[in-house]
């Protein structure tokens, strides 16, 4: 059975999944995701340095795996900004739902929370159908994983609205509700979540523009040396 192309995976575990020991703050352990062959999704299984160390030859291969550090949760932090939950709480819905034309929306969402350093980019994985990219939550070890729909460039300013509307439209109700001052802050938080769906898509822009470049630059040499050779 196929694997999905995008999937959310929660989440970061307090424990070894080997010796079940608990973690102490700061301490290097690995997180390592493997195809599980019930969902037909991934299961996450993070390791202390000595389980990772011991494990066997011929142990099953991870799918992607990386190295972090244990940070405990915080039970009184501050609540994010309205923007960023809401990006999150878009893309984790747009993941689970998995409908096909939501693609290009989920892409743009995880380079925003990257941009907002809320995700961090562990790996990526080339695969048949294109590159997978495996973002980590730097607070709570979430885990994304989202397709490069490699979006042509002729799309980018229609993604950029459609991000732009879905997060408008995912604001809570009570705020649209609020007095004047509070609709003006609603306003301005709008405008910095238009303004970062720009960012991310411009900067997915950017490079494809730069790949196309590096392309042709080889294929121009490709063909100077073809000419040298024939001369």
């Amino acid at each position: 059975m196929a694997l999905p192309e995008s999937w959310s995976i929660k989440s970061r575990s307090h424990r070894c999944s080997v010796t079940d020991r608990h973690f102490e703050k700061d301490e290097p352990f690995y997180t390592a995701i493997f195809p599980d062959p019930e969902s037909s999704g991934y299961i996450r299984r993070d390791f202390c340095l000595e389980a990772w160390n011991d494990r066997p030859a011929d142990a099953e291969q991870p799918f992607s795996f990386w190295r972090s550090h244990y940070e405990p949760p915080v039970s009184d932090e501050k609540a994010s900004v309205v923007a960023k939950e809401s990006a999150e709480e878009l893309l984790s819905r747009l993941i689970e739902e998995d409908e096909p034309h939501t693609e290009n929306a989920r892409y743009i969402l995880a380079v925003m929370l990257e941009r907002q350093k809320l995700l961090v980019e562990t790996d990526n994985q080339h695969t048949p159908n294109g590159i997978l990219r495996i973002y980590e939550h730097k607070k709570n070890g979430d885990v994304y994983i989202v397709r490069d729909p490699n979006i042509p460039l002729d799309q980018i300013e229609s993604v950029q609205s459609e991000v732009a509307e879905l997060l408008d439209g995912n604001r809570p109700r009570a705020e649209e509700q609020t007095a004047s001052s509070e609709g003006t802050k609603s306003e301005e938080t709008s405008d910095e979540q238009t303004k970062e769906a720009a960012e991310a898509t411009s900067e997915t822009e950017e490079a494809q523009t730069e790949s196309a470049e590096s392309n042709s630059e080889e294929s121009d040499s490709d063909e100077t040396a073809s000419s040298d050779e024939e001369e």
